[in-house]
């Protein structure tokens, strides 16, 4: 089952960016973020569940990602009102064959996956 798409929210140097609401949680097909530096990318999750919820980055595709054997990263974000960050990624370790980043969420995970791009300035 192909896995839900999670929107990139980008920054811009002289305007900022208006809070999105982000892309809501999907247990079952779990997440990707395409089209994006994994180093310059910032994940938002915001858990509306009664109890911890994890979401997980997963490792990358060996190759690209020479430093897949490193394993996953688990992200617990606490119950019903609770937002965890993450980021920025090295693509060394999560960037999947096609460049793209995968998020898998636990049952029952509830509420918003939300990523954002800070580009590096020239």
């Amino acid at each position: 089952m192909a896995r839900t798409a999670v929107t990139v929210n980008t920054f811009t140097p002289t305007a900022g960016l208006t809070d999105p609401a982000g892309t809501t949680a999907d247990a079952t097909n779990d997440h990707v973020v395409t089209g994006v530096p994994l180093e310059e990318l910032v994940l938002r999750f915001a858990n509306t569940n009664g109890s911890d919820r994890v979401a997980t980055i997963k490792a990358g595709d060996n190759p690209p990602a020479l430093r897949a054997g490193q394993g996953d990263i688990a992200i617990t974000v606490p119950a019903t009102t609770g937002v965890m960050w993450a980021g920025p990624f090295e693509s060394g370790r999560f960037a999947q064959a096609d460049g793209s980043l995968e998020i898998d969420l636990a049952t029952s995970f509830a509420g918003t996956v939300t990523a954002f791009r800070i580009p590096r300035t020239a």
